[in-house]
């Protein structure tokens, strides 16, 4: 039984600087809405428009580091049972040294083909060259097995969570002691209907996000920090209690 499960969202990579996925809506792709560029009718209608935002985005990633919170996070991890499931597409946790973290909703620098679901490396959504840096509409590449195209590995508007990583997220919080949900509005479903499983299961719940949130009635605790001082604190406590 894990001891401490983290549920992550938007607010986590911020401090890092990476934009929410509407305040990427920047440059040559203000002009849009978010909705127009996250379906899968969106890429079927105009592949290159998608994919060079997404590629665009992933080379915006991995310009960033992690913060103080993901590395309070892998250093908790080293000392303690932890798990980490984040509705977060980027690597973030991976790159503060977090193993085997459950993403809800993808992976941003990840991409396979839309008919087949074959996977090549390297993975082309990350190749050179970069995209300029206001971005630019780019076709995406083919197929070697099926000839159809390549869509980013991310969940789109309208399409379901991977199961795999459902199943792993409620099977965690089952499974754990205490959760600790940090920077996640708690608008996003079904992601968001697990503090609340959390809490009927009688699992403790503490929120960490400066503003109050749709969790934060489900929560025990409420810390109204930034990521990076909420999960400084967090450890502080660990570790002044030998917990």
């Amino acid at each position: 039984m894990a001891q401490l499960l983290f549920l992550t969202g938007a607010g986590m990579s911020a401090e890092s600087g990476i934009p929410t996925f509407r305040d990427a809506l920047t440059g040559l792709w203000a002009r849009f809405d978010a909705e127009r560029l996250a379906t899968e009718a969106a890429f079927r209608r105009d592949p290159a428009l998608v994919w060079g935002w997404y590629r665009w985005r992933a080379a915006q990633l991995r310009e960033v580091q992690p913060h103080a919170g993901h590395r309070a996070i892998a250093e908790l991890a080293a000392r303690h049972d932890v798990a980490v499931v984040t509705q977060n597409v980027d690597d973030l946790h991976e790159r503060a040294g977090s193993r085997d973290v459950v993403h809800l909703h993808g992976h941003l620098l990840r991409s396979r083909c839309i008919g087949c679901g074959a996977e090549v490396a390297p993975d082309p959504i990350v190749q050179p060259p970069a995209p300029p840096a206001d971005g630019a509409a780019e076709p995406p590449p083919r197929c070697a097995r099926c000839g159809d195209l390549f869509r980013p590995g991310v969940v789109w508007f309208g399409e379901a969570l991977p199961e795999a990583a459902w199943q792993r997220a409620q099977q965690a919080i089952a499974e754990c002691e205490r959760v600790v949900v940090v920077g996640t509005s708690g608008l996003v479903q079904p992601a968001a209907s697990l503090p609340a499983l959390a809490r009927a299961l009688g699992r403790h719940v503490l929120e960490i996000n400066p503003q109050r949130s749709a969790i934060s009635d489900v929560a025990h605790e409420h810390w109204p920090l930034a990521a990076s001082v909420g999960l400084g604190r967090l450890q502080e406590i660990f570790a002044a209690n030998d917990l």
